[in-house]
């Protein structure tokens, strides 16, 4: 027997009308007849057609509504939750997980015309996202640094804030979130070597569970040169800010 849920989360028929269908329906069809991945970290910009965000803002809140509802708050009568659920709508399609919902960020690129080859390090630029277990932020800073090469393209400094934002801009888990940047980076830039490091607070383990305040997770991930050359990588990591 099919639940009104499960009515609403069947399969919209080929040459069926699609009125009254919810637009995340159509979105998540689009994607499976692609036969991509819609995780959490995922970007699904390409099956979302125009006007379709503002829509599923719409339907979002309503679910949000149901949300409220269910933890037994009385948003009809409480002037602190009445509109609760059109911000928290807001806040995820438009704010906190946009990085799913809109393509990656321009990029303008250069040539590597002077052919430099030396060590930069862009940072720390600091990052938001949010943990996929708990949706609870995630608040920290990131190091990025580059060994070009004659072909490597060069990009605008604050472009890596952009990239980081746009990647980060999704429910994720930091351990993902690095990789995903720097394959991002790597693709875009074409370096020697790439190296990326992670100093995040995670609040679903200050403001949950443990409560543990003092606690954070640092990763990184080395690509070519600074994965193959020790002396080159201790020059990376000598040059970051000691944390404390």
């Amino acid at each position: 027997m099919l639940t009104k849920i499960d009515a609403k989360l069947r399969p919209v028929e080929s040459g069926a009308p699609d009125e009254g269908t919810p637009v995340s329906v159509k979105i998540r069809e689009r994607v499976k007849a692609a036969r991509q991945r819609y995780n959490a970290n995922d970007n699904i910009a390409q099956f979302i057609e125009p006007g379709e965000l503002e829509a599923l803002l719409d339907e979002v809140e309503e679910k949000m509504k149901g949300v409220l509802d269910s933890l037994v708050i009385d948003v009809e009568n409480d002037h602190n939750t009445g509109a609760t659920a059109r911000r928290v709508a807001k806040m995820y399609v438009n704010e906190v997980f946009r990085g799913r919902y809109v393509p990656a960020p321009s990029l303008t690129e250069f040539p590597n015309a002077e052919r430099l080859n030396e060590l930069m390090i862009v940072g720390p630029i600091t990052i938001r996202s949010a943990c996929s277990h708990h949706f609870c932020p995630i608040i920290g800073k990131l190091w990025i640094g580059v060994m070009p090469n004659e072909h490597t393209n060069v990009i605008g400094l604050s472009k890596y804030a952009r990239l980081a934002e746009w990647v980060m801009g999704r429910p994720q888990i930091q351990e993902e979130a690095v990789v995903q940047l720097a394959d991002l980076i790597q693709e875009k830039t074409q370096p020697d070597g790439l190296a990326l490091v992670v100093e995040a607070e995670h609040f679903c383990m200050q403001w949950r569970g443990v409560k543990e305040m003092d606690s954070k997770m640092i990763n990184s991930v080395m690509r070519g040169a600074f994965l193959k050359d020790a002396s080159l990588r201790r020059e990376f990591l000598s040059l970051l800010p000691r944390k404390g």
